[in-house]
C-alpha cells in the first residue's frame, strides 16, 4: 500500500521546488524510566512489545480476533488507537496495517515461486491474523457500512482458505500435488490481495467521509482546521489516496470554506490541500464542477487576501496547468479568467516576501505560458521581463535553481515573440542568460542537479531563439557567449553530463554562427557547426575528459 510521495505542485518538467510538510506521527513511544518500568511490570504489555520482533506462528494465532487494549501512546502492529483522535488514528492505523498485510502477501508470492512451503504457510497465518484483527478492531471503532461488511466476510473466508490450503502443502512431498497446489494458492492469493485492497479503499473512504463531514458541518475554525490537516497528511501517501479523497467530495468541501469570509484564516490551509489533491485528474474534475478557477481568481486578485492565501492559490493554478496532466478540458474555463490570474501572479512575483512565494507564483506563470501564447502577450504588456530580471537580483526571492528554472522557462516561452528581444536587451538580459548557462548544483541532491540542467538547457534555448534578432546575436558574441557554449559542448562536466543541454547549446551555437560566422574558429566550425547536428552531438557526447 505504501506509495511514493507526491509533490505539492507539478511544475514544468518536474521542477517542483518545495516538499510539503510531512504528516507527524500521531503517537510516540515514551523512553522515560517510568515507562520502561511499567512495561517490565505489565507482562502482557511486555509480551506484545516482544511480539513485534518475533515470527512464531503459534503465538500470533492466539491473537486472532482478540484485541488487547493499551495506553493511548503505545504502538503495535496489532493495536488500533481509540479516543479523542479516532479519525486521525484510524486513518494512520489503516495505512500502517495495510502496509503490513501487503508486505506479507508480497512475500507469499515470492516464496510460493520458490516452493518454500513452510514460509508460505507462516506468511499466510500472519496475514490472516492481521486481517482478522484489523477487521474486528476497526468494526469496534466505527459503524462499518453494510457493503463493506460483505467484503470483510468474504475476505476472512478467503484468508482462512489460504491458511488451510498452505498447511496441506506442509505434509506432503508429492511434486505433482504441490505443483497443482501452487497454481491454486496463486489464484487464491491474487484474489485475497485484490479483495484486501478494495476493502482498505472502502475503509479509507469511510474515514475520509468523516473528515469531510467535519469540514462541512462544523462552525469551529479549530475543528475544520484539524480535519483539513488530516486530509493534507493523507494526500502525501500517494495518488491512490488523492483519488479517493477527491471522489468523496473533499475539493467541493474545501472550496466552500474558501468562499466564506468567516473562514479566511483557513484559506491557505485549504488551498494547499486542494493543490495536493489536484495531482490526480479526479481532483481537477471536482475543481471544475464547483467553479474553483473563478474562486482562485477572486482570491488572487483580492487586495485584502493575505500573501499566504494568494501563494497557495498560485500553487493550485500551477498544479492544474501542469503539462503533465493528460486531460485539458478544465483549461477552457481557465482561459476566461486568464487575464486576471496572469496579472495577479506577476504582481505576486514582484511583491513576494520570500523564495517560496515567488516560486509558487512563477511556477504557475511558467505552466500558463506553455498552453496559450496570449499569456505571453499579456506578460509582455505587464512588464514581466523587467520584474523577473529584478527578482533574479534579489536573493530573498530567487534563491535556488528551482526558482531560476521557473524564470528561464517563462523567458524561453516569451522569446518566441519577436518584441521580447528588444526588452531583454534593454534589461541586459543576455548577461543573465549567460549566468544561467553556468548554473551549478550546490549539493549532491539529484533533484537540484536536474534543476540546474534544466536551467542551462532553457537558457541555451532562449539564447538561440533571441539570436534571430541581429542585435541580440551581436550582443551575445560581444559578451563571450560563443566560448561558453563551446565549453558546454566539449566538457561533459560543465553541462552536468546532460545530453539535453548539449543539444540546446549546439543549436544556439549554430544560430550565432549563421549570423556571425567569423565568431567561430575554424576547428570549432569543422566539428560543431559544419556536420549534421546529430553528428556533432555524437562527437561531443562521446568525449572523455583527460586528466593525464
Amino acid at each position: 500500500m505504501a506509495s511514493p510521495q507526491i509533490s505539492r505542485v507539478a511544475t514544468p518538467e518536474s521542477s517542483r521546488m518545495a516538499t510539503p510538510p510531512s504528516s507527524r506521527n500521531s503517537s510516540s513511544v515514551s523512553s522515560s524510566p517510568m515507562k520502561m518500568q511499567s512495561l517490565q511490570v505489565d507482562s502482557v504489555q511486555r509480551w506484545m512489545e516482544d511480539l513485534r520482533h518475533m515470527t512464531e506462528v503459534e503465538c500470533m494465532c492466539v491473537l486472532q480476533a482478540k484485541p488487547i487494549g493499551v495506553e493511548e501512546d503505545a504502538q503495535g502492529e496489532l493495536i488500533v488507537a481509540t479516543g479523542d483522535h479516532v479519525a486521525r488514528d484510524n486513518l494512520q492505523t489503516l495505512l500502517r496495517r495495510a502496509l503490513v498485510v501487503s508486505t506479507d502477501l508480497g512475500k507469499m508470492f515470492q516464496r510460493l515461486e520458490k516452493g518454500r512451503w513452510q514460509r508460505v504457510h507462516s506468511a499466510a497465518v500472519r496475514a490472516n491474523c492481521h486481517v482478522r484483527s484489523l477487521v474486528h478492531e476497526y468494526g469496534a471503532a466505527r459503524n462499518t457500512p453494510a457493503e463493506m461488511q460483505k467484503y470483510e466476510k468474504s475476505l476472512l473466508e478467503k484468508c482462512m482458505e489460504l491458511t488451510s490450503i498452505t498447511e496441506r502443502c506442509l505434509h506432503t512431498e508429492d511434486e505433482f500435488f504441490l505443483k497443482s497446489m501452487r497454481e491454486a494458492i496463486h489464484e487464491i492469493l491474487t484474489d485475497v490481495s485484490d479483495s484486501f485492497s478494495h476493502m482498505i479503499d472502502m475503509a479509507l473512504a469511510n474515514e475520509i467521509q468523516v473528515l469531510i463531514r467535519q469540514i462541512e458541518s462544523s462552525d469551529s475554525v479549530y475543528t475544520i482546521g484539524s480535519a483539513i490537516s488530516n486530509l493534507l497528511s493523507l494526500t502525501q501517501d500517494g495518488p491512490q489516496l488523492c483519488s479517493i479523497i477527491a471522489k468523496e467530495g473533499a475539493v467541493v468541501a474545501l472550496f466552500k470554506i474558501c468562499r466564506q469570509d468567516c473562514f479566511s484564516d483557513l484559506y491557505a490551509h485549504a488551498l494547499r490541500t486542494v493543490a495536493s489533491i489536484c495531482c490526480v485528474e479526479e481532483g481537477i474534475n471536482q475543481l471544475e464542477k464547483v467553479d474553483g478557477i473563478l474562486c482562485l481568481a477572486d482570491i488572487l486578485t483580492d487586495e485584502n487576501s493575505v500573501e499566504a492565501a494568494r501563494a497557495e492559490a498560485a500553487a493550485v493554478v500551477a498544479q492544474i496547468t501542469s503539462p503533465h496532466h493528460t486531460s485539458t478540458q478544465h483549461l477552457g474555463s481557465f482561459l476566461e479568467s486568464m487575464q486576471d490570474i496572469v496579472t495577479a501572479l506577476i504582481k505576486l512575483c514582484d511583491s513576494a516576501s520570500c523564495g517560496e512565494v515567488f516560486l509558487l507564483a512563477s511556477a504557475a506563470l511558467a505552466n500558463i505560458t506553455f498552453f496559450d501564447s496570449m499569456a505571453c502577450e499579456i506578460l509582455l504588456q505587464l512588464n514581466a521581463i523587467h520584474i523577473l530580471f529584478q527578482a533574479c537580483k534579489d536573493r530573498q526571492r530567487v534563491d535556488t535553481p528551482y526558482s531560476k528554472d521557473q524564470v528561464v522557462t517563462i523567458l524561453a516561452n516569451l522569446s518566441v515573440l519577436e518584441q521580447s528581444a528588444s526588452e531583454i536587451l534593454q534589461e541586459k538580459g543576455i548577461e543573465r542568460l549567460l549566468q544561467f548557462l553556468g548554473e551549478k548544483p550546490s549539493s549532491s541532491s539529484p533533484s537540484e542537479g536536474a534543476a540546474c540542467e534544466r536551467v542551462q538547457q532553457k537558457a541555451a534555448v532562449t539564447l538561440a531563439r533571441l539570436s534571430r534578432d541581429p542585435d541580440v546575436a551581436q550582443s551575445a558574441i560581444q559578451l563571450q557567449a560563443v566560448p561558453r557554449l563551446i565549453a558546454l559542448c566539449r566538457s561533459p562536466a560543465e553541462r552536468n553530463d546532460s545530453d539535453s543541454v548539449l543539444v540546446a547549446c549546439l543549436a544556439a551555437l549554430r544560430r550565432l554562427a549563421a549570423g556571425c560566422p567569423d565568431s567561430i574558429e575554424a576547428a570549432d566550425h569543422q566539428q560543431l557547426i559544419k556536420p549534421r547536428l546529430v553528428d556533432s552531438f555524437l562527437l561531443c557526447s562521446n568525449m572523455e575528459e583527460s586528466f593525464v
